[in-house]
């Protein structure tokens, strides 16, 4: 009896089951949430074994969020022209490898240099995982509480990094909270060669490589010049020249989304006053945000002397209040508005921040770590939220995944350049001293310039974001299509 092609047996397979599918999309969106925080901890282990300055120290987390956020928006381009498991297998090779060469790291730049093909990996697999999901699970109930599990994952990522990063450097060594990707992509890699379909929504139109490549390096050439401000001074060339080409790199970046056919950054819908208001909010309040893991990690790790352990299970709180944040915005939406929302979890924010920014070099963890840290993460979920909304309300149903996408990429790019300024601060202010007064001082200057910032942002929105979303197009709201067209980093899927 003859046998079946190959193609054939291939063809009438059976689909892999839907949980499992879901389960390894969760597994990569997992790994890429996570890598944002597990680092923290790890950072004083880090300067001690490298030798990196107290300024530099900001481009183990900048490296991989620069990149992340400049290539976000061209990594779900990709998937949708090239094949979205094809994406997922790139990006998850990339950052397993990246990972690795991290872990294995000997010197300071060649760290940073891993953190920044982390961050591109992960630009690459994000932008598939949600995709994955929704197709691999039909329309409806099944689909809605998959998206669920897959939001859960991710905030479960962001709140479980500072824990899992203090129990690897606690128990084994600062080089495992980048070596544990190593096994963990390794099985994830294997179960999708094997059980993912392929799926596409390519339209012919081509990548926007040159604006990627363009944004990418304009931030991370400014905050460069920003951080040489603390030992150079803002006059010297050695930080005006990279400032300048920063700007320049920027400039030449709007110039290219203006010009080509299929812009990364369509500036056409920076016309929309929601668009508009709700990015630079966002850009405002993630500028501050972002930084907070850092300082408080620093700040338990450097000045009250936890171990790397106790400082990540200090901040679980924190971690919870967030995920509580986001959890409670969409209800007081319906009772206040999205903007009355937005504008309070950023005034929220600001009493923590201004709360920390009161710390001393011998604080107590309850008044000096716990309750400052619940209000200022409790903040960030209030806001984020409800800013997403408000961009995505005016947009036609085929962009609001684009939209949305552009909210996240705005607080990326804000917390990567608000951590360059806090940092370069909170460092001349200490003046090269190490004494736990002195780096006292640093990180509440930075937290009282992060305090001022929110306040401006908070009232930034109260004047300039729209009273009320714009009506639904096509009779869905807003809040019912950003879910399903971009993932938790914001990335469009369609």
């Amino acid at each position: 009896m003859t046998s079946k092609p190959a193609s054939d047996r291939a063809a009438r397979r059976s689909p892999s089951p839907a949980w499992l599918v879901v389960a390894l999309a969760c597994a990569g969106q997992f790994l890429v949430v996570l890598d944002v925080s597990v680092v923290n901890v790890a950072l004083p282990s880090m300067r001690a074994e490298l030798g990196m300055s107290a300024s530099g120290l900001q481009w183990v987390v900048n490296a991989y969020a620069i990149a992340f956020a400049g290539f976000m928006l061209l990594g779900g381009r990709a998937g949708d022209l090239y094949g979205r498991k094809r994406m997922f297998l790139v990006g998850l090779t990339l950052f397993t490898l990246a990972s690795l060469a991290g872990g294995l790291a000997r010197d300071d730049w060649q760290l940073l240099l891993a953190r920044a093909a982390q961050g591109l990996g992960a630009a690459v697999l994000a932008p598939s995982t949600l995709t994955i999901v929704t197709a691999a699970v039909p329309e409806g109930a099944a689909r809605a509480r998959a998206i669920a599990t897959w939001t859960a994952v991710g905030a479960g990522g962001g709140a479980a990094g500072g824990l899992v990063g203090g129990v690897l450097v606690d128990l084994l060594d600062w080089r495992w909270v980048l070596l544990i990707n190593v096994p963990v992509g390794a099985v994830v890699l294997a179960g999708a060669l094997t059980l993912l379909s392929e799926s596409r929504a390519g339209d012919g139109r081509r990548l926007d490589l040159p604006g990627a490549l363009l944004v990418t390096a304009g931030l991370a050439t400014l905050a460069y010049g920003i951080s040489r401000t603390e030992a150079e001074g803002w006059t010297a060339p050695a930080a005006l020249l990279p400032l300048a080409a920063g700007l320049a790199l920027v400039g030449l970046f709007l110039a290219v989304e203006a010009r080509t056919a299929a812009p990364l950054m369509p500036l056409g819908l920076l016309r929309l006053r929601s668009v508009s208001s709700a990015n630079v909010a966002m850009f405002l309040c993630g500028s501050s945000m972002f930084s907070m893991w850092f300082f408080m990690t620093l700040y338990a790790q450097n000045v009250l002397h936890y171990s790397p352990l106790e400082a990540g299970l200090a901040l679980v709180p924190s971690s919870l209040a967030v995920v509580l944040g986001s959890k409670v915005a969409p209800r007081l939406m319906r009772a206040a508005g999205a903007r009355t929302v937005a504008a309070l979890g950023a005034l929220v924010a600001a009493a923590g921040f201004g709360w920390q920014s009161t710390m001393s070099a011998d604080g107590a963890y309850v008044t000096q770590i716990m309750l400052p840290g619940v209000l200022m993460m409790l903040g960030a979920g209030l806001t984020a939220t409800p800013l997403a909304s408000l961009a995505t309300s005016g947009a036609a149903p085929g962009e609001a995944g684009l939209v949305s996408g552009l909210v996240n990429t705005s607080r990326t790019m804000g917390g990567s350049l608000g951590l360059a300024v806090l940092s370069t601060l909170a460092a001349a202010r200490t003046d090269g001293r190490d004494t736990p007064q002195a780096l006292t001082e640093g990180y509440a200057l930075a937290f009282r310039t992060g305090t001022g910032v929110l306040l401006v942002g908070a009232a930034l929105m109260l004047l300039w974001l729209p009273r009320h979303t714009a009506p639904a197009v096509s009779g869905a709201p807003a809040s019912a299509q950003h879910p399903a067209g971009r993932t938790d980093s914001g990335v469009s899927t369609r």
